[in-house]
């Protein structure tokens, strides 16, 4: 009797996509972003980066700031080859390291660096697993008779459970961006985004105003543009709940959601800051969409026939062993996490 249970391999390109979507979005900043801009006095809090505790450790803390510049633009580079795909389990850390030092060292987050940071970390448990020359490549195959190793398995289950820990995060946020709106009298009433649309530093750009202020001035528009964002948020912090077709459903939305406030409010790295995350919560641990496969698996050669494989769906790993102690299996299928298979 053989009892084993089975997940996903985390290793498809979904997770690439949201990689390289954080590494653009970083890279964007810091490229567009002079270092006067960047790096300058803030009230009441004093000059970045600040290199107090923990952020002492950050790039732009570790070379004076004449410096800046130089290290700025390495971190491009840098970013630029972790957003093409290549070696992941290379360029994971730096990625990571990255991100950190941003978040903790420029004046003007916006919130996507945060949240770049946060998901880059987890990402980064995900990529030390991945073995893949580019992380567009469609995973390997397995076949019922191979054998995976200890290794596989371990480098898997942390994947998975850093790429769950990352969907958690995303419904969290989305549950909080959405219920911490609804004790603000803007918002009950429904007029919230006429006063951002007027704001002094997020307001609506002026080349857009012919066609959003018959909106805005609009009592039914203004209320669909302030209630309509809440209850999408609402809407994304269930989708783990939902099953998959729905969370397909959510994904344009997601996706349209947050290009509207980039091209409206100008917050470009967040947008891809939420999109990535978008990404990693919507779509399942170990996805790989056809349209952005790169190159086929390499299949090791079996006695038998070897089993198709799917390349959307990812390969299963065990984390478990037979009753006798022996060795479990590499399983190919689409299965759910944890799912309990017994012959």
């Amino acid at each position: 009797m053989l009892s084993t249970r089975t997940l996903p391999l985390p290793w498809g390109n979904a997770y690439g996509l949201a990689r390289t979507l954080l590494a653009l979005g970083t890279a964007g900043t810091l490229a567009f972003s002079s270092t006067a801009t960047l790096f300058r006095p803030v009230v009441t809090i004093g000059t970045y980066p600040l290199c107090h505790g923990m952020t002492s450790s950050g790039a732009f803390c570790l070379v004076p700031r004449g410096q800046f510049d130089l290290v700025r633009w390495l971190c491009v580079a840098v970013l630029l080859v972790v957003a093409s795909g290549w070696r992941p389990r290379l360029t994971a850390l730096p990625h990571a390291y990255i991100s950190f030092s941003v978040f903790s060292g420029i004046a003007i987050g916006d919130g996507g660096d945060q949240i770049t940071w946060i998901l880059s970390l987890l990402l980064a448990l995900v990529a030390l697993g991945d073995g893949r020359r580019w992380h567009w490549q469609t995973p390997e195959g397995s076949t019922a008779g191979e054998p995976t190793t200890r290794a596989t398995r371990g480098w898997a289950l942390l994947g998975t459970s850093a790429w769950t820990v990352a969907r958690l995060q995303m419904a969290f946020l989305y549950f909080q961006a959405s219920v911490a709106k609804l004790p603000h009298a803007e918002w009950a009433d429904g007029s919230a985004m006429y006063y951002w649309a007027n704001n002094s530093s997020f307001g609506f750009p002026e080349w857009l105003r012919p066609l959003t202020d018959p909106v805005v001035h609009s009592p039914v528009g203004v209320a669909a543009l302030t209630w309509l964002p809440v209850a999408l948020e609402l809407a994304l912090a269930a989708a783990l709940l939902m099953p998959q077709r729905r969370r397909w459903v959510l994904l344009p939305l997601g996706i349209a959601f947050h290009l509207g406030i980039a091209v409206l409010m100008g917050l470009w790295s967040f947008a891809f800051a939420m999109w990535a995350g978008l990404f990693l919560l919507l779509a399942p641990i170990g996805h790989s969409f056809p349209f952005l496969t790169s190159g086929r698996p390499r299949k090791q050669p079996t006695a038998g026939k070897p089993a198709p494989v799917n390349d959307s769906a990812p390969p299963l790993a065990t984390v478990g062993t037979a009753r006798n102690g022996a060795p479990g299996r590499v399983r190919p299928g689409s299965g759910g996490l944890d799912a309990l298979r017994q012959p």
